[in-house]
């Protein structure tokens, strides 16, 4: 990792819960090293995010949204930084350099920021047709090289096990995404995963264009 990317990263890890004012310029302070997610379905850390940032701190969280809760209590600049799951330089050898179990986190579970991704659990589900459904990714500005897009297989659960590269199918592999040089959205349609019902993970991993930089994306889903 770059010397800059890892200061940036040190200096994230050391903010304090000093008040909920503090933390809420968290994301816009950063708008320099902002990159994107998952909107459809909604990443994990982005949907706490959405659901959670205007009361993060409420005790009703954590009977409505268990998983939240505790990815919340755990580090609450995972979701104000919602945007930065990221590693850099692994040559597309992503399976070889992320360690099972650590999937949701791109890795990251180590620095403590996004280790609460990773946690088996009742996350928030986005309901799909496993025949047909398409997947949206937010990108500040980057570009893509490409975009994988995995389903877990039939018999996974997302409740009781950590994510692994083998309880994953890869679905699609995209070709490249030209950034606008702002703000804007990639919309992968027409995807399918044939005999899967109830619960699932889709992961999405996005190779930014001009860079050996990649971002790591969970969404649950149930698939109907």
């Amino acid at each position: 990792m770059p010397r800059p990317l890892r200061a940036i990263r040190g200096a994230r890890r050391a903010l304090t819960l000093l008040s909920a004012a503090v933390l809420f310029i968290v994301p816009w302070a950063g708008a320099a090293y902002a990159h994107g997610t998952v909107t459809a379905p909604v990443s994990r850390n982005y949907g706490c995010y959405q659901r959670w940032s205007s009361d993060w701190q409420d005790p009703a969280m954590q009977q409505q949204d268990p998983m939240c809760w505790q990815a919340w209590q755990d580090d609450p600049n995972a979701m104000w930084n919602w945007m930065s799951i990221y590693q850099n330089g692994l040559g597309g050898q992503f399976q070889q350099k992320i360690p099972d179990g650590q999937l949701c986190s791109g890795g990251l579970s180590g620095d403590g920021l996004y280790r609460s991704l990773d946690k088996p659990g009742p996350w928030k589900m986005t309901d799909l047709s496993a025949s047909n459904f398409s997947v949206t990714l937010y990108d500040q500005g980057h570009g893509a090289d490409y975009l994988l897009i995995y389903v877990t297989k039939q018999g996974y659960d997302a409740t009781t096990q950590p994510l692994r590269w083998s309880d994953l199918e890869l679905i699609k592999k995209t070709g490249k995404y030209v950034s606008t040089g702002g703000p804007g959205s990639y919309t992968v349609t027409g995807l399918s995963a044939p005999g899967r019902t109830g619960r699932h993970v889709v992961y999405t991993i996005w190779q930014r264009t001009g860079l050996d930089q990649a971002f790591f994306f969970c969404s649950d889903v149930n698939f109907g």
